[in-house]
């Protein structure tokens, strides 16, 4: 076992109706908050005017910034910045999935920088201070709302990329399971995929003799197998979006990592270059590489993919478990084949360059050029 430090300062609320102590927790900040949201759903099921229901309670002088996509761009950071610094804003409300709150991250870096917020992304700028992030999670899948990191593209640079800083940690996040059963079936499925390429980054990360953080993984891997489908016949269930909620969360929180000395990371790159070029949901685009990168790792790994296999199978054939692996997103409607998402449309050449300009898949298990064209064929 590597050595660790465990340190997560988030204040998590979670159950039904935790959203009545919103207000005096933004009012532990200050008055001046900037709201940032996605494409408007929180309009649509009446979750914006509930939030401003409390904070007109407390006052507070409120700006805004909707429109963050799904796949969050560098440029709508940078406006939302610009509005933070113009206002000299206290506290930034997050509301919405992964996307908002890994914006929400970035934007309350670059206010007190006042620089550009790709700066940070390639090193040209440090995160020395940030704006209190407080989140309110409507989509359970990336983890966002109790760790420290963030990802954003940069359509122009032809980059997806992450930073993390311990400044950049949500205050408080507000986890209500009935905020999600608005989420539409695929994007569930795709949230389901998300914990579970997590839970695996983190499995085939540095520290393979972690054996109490190996079973952290399986359990989560295995709640998320089991209810998830359930979930998708039921999507209005509380108690079965609240496991989901819960798994999500715990799956990037830092609890998969300890005793580890870095999680793999490769496939997370290699979807992220599926996002970039074709706008690929995020949770959708792991379902595409992870069985192909199985694949291509199964020579490599065989014993931590049979160890996999044991435990959240029963079987410890690697071909088998990655079949079944496979199999379970096929069965929860996410992707395994970038045809299945993207059509004809998907170029493995363009696909190729963009994995080489961005380095894709280089960090623990590091694959070299003629990987790159082995999972492209294994995911076409």
């Amino acid at each position: 076992m590597e050595n660790f430090t465990a340190y997560n300062p988030t204040t998590l609320h979670f159950g039904k109706d935790v959203l009545r102590a919103l207000g005096p927790t933004i009012n532990r900040f200050g008055k001046k908050v900037l709201l940032v949201y996605g494409q408007g759903s929180i309009k649509k099921s009446g979750l914006y005017d509930e939030i401003m229901t409390y904070l007109n309670a407390i006052g507070a002088e409120v700006s805004e910034y909707g429109g963050i996509r799904s796949n969050p761009v560098i440029e709508d950071v940078d406006a939302a910045a610009a509005i933070g610094r113009e206002k000299s804003v206290d506290v930034i409300l997050a509301v919405g999935g992964g996307s908002v709150i890994d914006s929400a991250k970035v934007i309350a870096a670059a206010i007190p920088a006042d620089v550009p917020a790709w700066n940070f992304f390639v090193r040209r700028a440090m995160i020395r201070c940030a704006v209190p992030v407080v989140a309110v999670l409507t989509l359970a899948a990336t983890g966002s709302e109790m760790n420290q990191f963030a990802v954003v593209s940069n359509h122009e640079a032809e980059v997806k990329n992450s930073i993390g800083s311990p400044l950049l940690f949500p205050k408080h996040s507000f986890l209500d399971p009935q905020l999600t059963v608005t989420v539409p079936r695929n994007y569930t499925a795709y949230g389901i995929t998300d914990i579970i390429a997590h839970a695996l980054e983190a499995y085939f990360g540095k520290g393979e003799e972690a054996t109490l953080t190996d079973r952290f993984v399986f359990d989560i891997i295995k709640e998320v197998m089991e209810y998830g489908p359930q979930l998708l016949d039921d999507l209005t269930n509380y108690e079965l979006r609240a496991k989901i909620m819960f798994a999500a969360t715990m799956a990037l929180n830092g609890m998969t990592m300890y005793g580890r000395a870095s999680g793999e990371w490769g496939v997370h790159s290699i979807g992220h270059i599926l996002s970039l070029l074709y706008d690929v949901p995020h949770g959708a685009s792991l379902s595409i590489v992870y069985p192909a990168w199985l694949k291509l790792q199964k020579e490599r790994l065989p014993e931590r993919i049979s160890q996999l296999g044991r435990n959240i199978f029963g079987t410890g054939d690697v071909d088998k478990t990655i079949t079944m692996f496979e199999e379970f997103f096929r069965r929860i409607g996410s992707p395994v084949r970038i045809s299945e998402a993207v059509g004809e449309k998907a170029d493995p050449d363009e696909i190729f360059r963009v994995m080489g300009s961005n380095k894709a898949a280089t960090y623990v298990h590091k694959l070299d050029q003629d990987d790159y064209r082995e999972i492209i064929r294994l995911m076409m």
